[in-house]
């Protein structure tokens, strides 16, 4: 039986355990690659399968979590080498008792504009261990540990474009509902599933009974059946331990199952004995798969917009009329295009439509690199507006999240060139209430065509809330007669089909004076007439203003508390939080505008000394961000941003100050992971921040002995250190390395921070500090000097 058949059994999916934890109790040295030991010692792996097969697993995941070319490079042997054996010894092991799964873990590099990776190259690396996995006789693939919503993506593109395997996806949260990037569940669920996953759910980081609130939101925002593959609870640092045992393990996750979860397996700490006690506990628990309905909505990674109620769409990043963004356009002046975005979700703005169509440009390319960069600085979800298939893919490709495709016509050709596209990239799409014969007259015509495109997006198999009909809105000017057809068309859209609508509001003055007066007018008759999606300048106070107000009286606005929040303070609500008239300093960094920050980074150094800049002008908006990271106002990708567009700003103070003494440095520190480890991510994130505060980082890399440690201690009189572990396994070297710092009496403090770690574990391996993320490490180097800590 294939897994997607296992699936519509009305039956557990029971997978197996840990791995790593097996392996580590079979002896594998510190330090080795995990996949390595699929041809050093095969009967490992072997045995472990079996033991996981007896103890009730219908799936077991073969040892290839990570055998990419990044994460497997430099151990002798490639990704296709390790795929293989892996893949062969646990079909040996399941014979016809269970199917072998090809398991894909993340590459371990940051994705841009976060990271230095790009999509094509991690989407590379993926199909390389996608097709190794299905010539080797893999039954399914499971993307699993992932916490990047782009890097996910990328693998599961990798497998429904190279093979034919099912596909399972798991991403890793924390308590909060995110993932470290800030991907939260209800984003994770639309985009995977609209990508045509056929189970998704989470794996590791938490316990079982940490997951059952996760769970719960996760069951609210998709059809799809529920996978959770938790860790053996929480770690106890120090001991390589968990704490709680296969008992409660089994306990916990049959509440789980309660839930409607229908694939249940363990994480890091569990073992063949948990995986049995999960087996015996859900005995008592009739699988039932509860579905919830799932409201029309889309999203960027960390923000969900839900179409079941006004929402606005951002139209100026458009250069239609627009004779400044047709410059910025040709000149590439990125910058300028992500102010409007900003300026844009500053106002209140749902949903930005992205436009970039110009002959003279390539308008492909140039789509791409707008999505991207949009995304590092805002959270919106992006409606990607473009007449050209090939740039509508392209686009979609591009971008993270759940986007809304701009658009298709009633004419075949139109529907099925894009439709496809957006049933593949799980869109939404916008359809216009035209077709060969032009923009119809009567409210009844356009219904008629708004009827064929939703039959058309029905047989692609887009879910009819995924249909957002544009009745389209003819300028009153010319068409006057057409204004009361248009809204009659709306209405008849949302009775008689239950589509979200689309208008392009500001149309309606074309060509008219007082242009301020007729849109608000036009734009709360069409409210009225059921408008969900107004494509509107949020910049405009009395456009928004409309829009408000109608939440409001509408009841969408319960208890007034929007209206309140925006206009109940002393005088009229602004127009917009917008960027001040000639971008300060202040504002391209703390917005990530790396290009405008070193523009006017060289126009200061004219007039302020180079210390006042980072002090005055860098490095508040740091501060800011950081807070901000912390309430959980923005994540990881927008630090990073603002980290980027100061380090741009940093280059050019380093540019004008080469050659003379001391430099821009604040003073030197030594960052590693400790000896067994190879997980550097977090490591890398601290050096990123540390650097833009302008402190030199000496990098010493990953898998770092505490004699290598101490050496570069010595060897730059660097006053802080700062170690990294990610695994249980590895705390003892972290212990070791501080220790030798002791014994040898070298004038360093120590900083400490890793998943596994806690407050009381630092201080009792006597380390000064422990740091609970990045920002709190720069925290740190601000006390060490003298900065205030």
């Amino acid at each position: 039986m294939d897994f997607r058949s296992l699936l519509q059994t009305g039956e557990y999916v029971l997978l197996d355990g840990a791995m790593g934890t097996m392996l580590q109790g079979k002896g594998m040295p510190m330090g080795a690659v995990p996949e390595t030991m699929n041809l050093l010692h095969p009967e490992w792996l072997v045995e472990i399968h079996r033991r996981y097969i007896e103890a009730g697993a219908r799936v077991v995941y073969a040892n290839t979590f990570g055998a990419s070319p990044y994460k497997a490079q430099g151990c002798g042997h490639s990704p296709e080498e390790l795929i293989a054996a892996g893949v062969a010894l646990a079909k040996e092991a399941a014979g016809n008792r269970a199917l072998v799964a090809l398991d894909i873990g993340p590459l371990g590099q940051l994705l841009e504009p976060t990271g230095t990776l790009s999509f094509e190259e991690a989407y590379d690396a993926f199909a390389r261990q996608v097709r190794a996995g299905a010539a080797a006789g893999a039954d399914l693939a499971a993307i699993e540990t992932m916490t990047d919503l782009a890097e996910t993506r990328a693998a599961l593109l990798a497998v429904k474009e190279n093979s034919a395997l099912p596909v399972l996806c798991t991403m890793t949260f924390e308590g909060n509902g995110r993932t470290f990037t800030g991907c939260s569940v209800a984003a994770m669920a639309l985009t995977l599933t609209g990508l045509g996953a056929d189970a998704i759910g989470i794996n590791c980081s938490l316990g079982p009974r940490e997951l059952l609130p996760l769970a719960e939101e996760l069951r609210r925002w998709t059809h799809l059946p529920l996978v959770m593959k938790p860790n053996a609870g929480l770690p106890e640092p120090g001991s390589n331990r968990y704490d709680i045992g296969p008992g409660e393990f089994g306990e916990a996750m049959a509440r789980l199952a309660e839930l409607g979860v229908q694939v249940l397996g363990g994480c890091c700490g569990t073992t063949p004995d948990y995986i049995a006690a999960l087996r015996g506990a859900i005995k008592a628990v009739p699988f039932t798969r509860q579905q919830f309905p799932v409201p029309p909505a889309v999203c960027s990674a960390s923000r969900v917009v839900t179409l079941d109620r006004v929402r606005v769409v951002g139209e100026r990043i458009n250069p239609t009329g627009k004779k400044r963004f047709k410059e910025a356009l040709k000149n590439r002046e990125l910058d300028y295009i992500l102010a409007q975005g900003l300026e844009q979700a500053a106002a209140g703005a749902d949903i930005l439509d992205v436009n970039v169509g110009l002959p003279e440009i390539d308008e492909r390319a140039t789509m791409v690199t707008v999505v991207r960069a949009l995304q590092g600085v805002v959270e919106l979800p992006l409606q990607l507006d473009s007449s050209s298939p090939a740039v509508l893919e392209a686009a979609l490709r591009a971008c993270h999240g759940k986007a809304i495709v701009n658009s298709v016509n009633g004419d075949k050709e139109t529907l099925e060139a894009v439709l496809p596209l957006v049933k593949k990239y799980g869109a939404a799409v916008v359809g216009l209430t035209l077709d060969h014969r032009g923009i119809l007259k009567t409210a009844g015509e356009r219904l008629e065509i708004a009827r064929t495109i939703l039959d058309a997006a029905l047989a692609h198999g887009i879910p009819r809330g995924d249909v957002c009909i544009d009745c389209l809105t003819l300028t009153a000017s010319a068409e006057q007669d057409s204004v009361l057809e248009t809204l009659r068309a709306v209405r008849m859209v949302r009775e008689e089909l239950g589509c979200p609508t689309v208008l392009g509001v500001s149309n309606i003055s074309f060509g008219l004076p007082g242009r301020e007066i007729i849109n608000p007018a036009f734009l709360t008759l069409a409210l009225g007439a059921g408008l969900t999606l107004p494509i509107l300048n949020p910049n405009a106070a009395a456009m928004m203003g409309a829009v408000r107000a109608w939440r409001l009286l509408s009841g969408e606005d319960r208890d007034c508390r929007e209206f309140v929040a925006c206009y109940g303070k002393a005088g009229p609500a602004p127009a917009a939080a917008s960027a001040p008239a000639g971008v300060s300093l202040d504002y391209a960094v703390e917005h990530g505008l790396k290009r405008e920050a070193a523009a006017l980074t060289e126009a200061l150094l004219k007039e302020l000394a180079p210390m006042e800049i980072v002090d005055q002008r860098l490095i508040p908006p740091l501060d800011r961000a950081g807070v901000a990271f912390e309430k959980g106002e923005i994540f990881l990708p927008q630090l990073i941003q603002c980290a980027g567009a100061a380090q741009a700003a940093f280059e050019v103070i380093k540019g004008r100050l080469a050659g003379e003494s001391g430099g821009v440095s604040k003073g030197k520190i030594v960052l590693a992971t400790v000896q067994g480890d190879i997980h550097d991510i977090g490591k890398n994130i601290v050096k990123i921040l540390l650097e833009n505060y302008g402190y030199t980082v000496l990098d010493l890399g990953k898998d770092v002995s505490p004699r290598a440690v101490a050496d570069a201690v010595r060897e730059s009189g660097a006053p802080l250190v700062g170690l990294s572990a990610l695994m249980t396994t590895t705390l003892g070297s972290m212990e070791a390395t501080i220790a030798l710092l002791r014994r040898e009496g070298l004038a360093c403090r120590v900083m400490v921070g890793g998943a596994v770690l806690t407050p009381e574990y630092a201080a009792k391996i006597g380390a000064d500090w422990y740091a609970r993320d990045a920002k709190e490490s720069v925290d740190i180097a601000k006390g060490v000097f003298g900065e205030g800590r």
